[in-house]
């Protein structure tokens, strides 16, 4: 069954743009990026977007569809009613170079700020040995496919971009506590401070958006973000355990 659905699609660049109106043929099974698609083939060729797999793995094709951040590529047309308007905008936090396609720097300058894992000293690779349990309590994390819907969402930075040189968003937030929760990092200093301290740790009011938009499905804001305020809270406030370590 095929019909003709109505798009509403953001042109423009860096110094502004339009919204303008599209009908094009849609398919049955198809998703928004086969119609952005046939867009591009047939009406606008010179219109911009980002993508790679079509799988929902690569994370390219990340757009605002309905005002909601999505993968284009997970997004059904059946999910919408054929006499509705659907309307694909880029994501609102970054910078638009063209079109549908925005400049996502600022995630991998983050992403640079992030120490790396250290090794335990003396132990080569394939001799590491951990717990079970700390293996699948940061697994979760590595299923991030760096869509940066998270990150898109995230309104500390989406409505106040004076923000975003001391927020690094839930992503980097996530990739901290993994790594705080990681018996085997050897590195010396305290990763919950650090994302207290130099990542904006405390900006982040647990609104569990980030976990709404997130097309893995990893629960950031209850296995990740809430886990790493608990940790910087018991080191830096907790009266007792402040008190512990200056007797040590």
């Amino acid at each position: 069954m095929s019909y003709l659905a109505h798009l509403r699609v953001w042109h423009g660049d860096a110094d502004g743009g339009e919204l303008r109106d599209h009908v094009v043929e849609a398919e049955e099974g198809e998703v928004v990026l086969d119609l952005v698609h046939r867009l591009q083939a047939t009406e606008c060729p010179d219109l911009a977007v980002r993508w790679n797999c079509k799988a929902g793995k690569c994370g390219s094709c990340s757009a605002e569809v309905n005002g909601k951040p999505k993968l284009m590529c997970m997004t059904r047309m059946s999910t919408f009613a054929t006499d509705e308007i659907v309307t694909v905008t880029p994501l609102h936090t970054f910078p638009v170079i063209k079109d549908l396609v925005c400049d996502v720097s600022f995630n991998y300058v983050k992403a640079r700020e992030v120490p790396a894992f250290e090794p335990p000293p003396g132990l080569a690779p394939g001799e590491y040995r951990m717990q079970q349990v700390d293996v699948q309590r940061s697994q979760e994390f590595r299923k991030c496919i760096e869509c940066f819907l998270c990150q898109d969402v995230c309104h500390v930075i989406r409505d106040h971009e004076d923000n975003q040189e001391a927020f690094s968003g839930p992503r980097f937030l996530m990739r901290q506590a993994e790594l705080d929760m990681h018996p085997l990092d050897a590195r010396g200093t305290d990763r919950a401070g650090e994302a207290r301290t130099e990542h904006g740790l405390g900006m982040c009011n647990i609104t569990r958006c980030c976990t709404d938009v997130c097309p893995e499905h990893i629960q950031i804001t209850d296995n990740a973000l809430i886990p790493l305020k608990e940790r910087a809270a018991d080191r830096y406030y907790d009266p007792l355990l402040r008190l512990f370590r200056k007797r040590r």
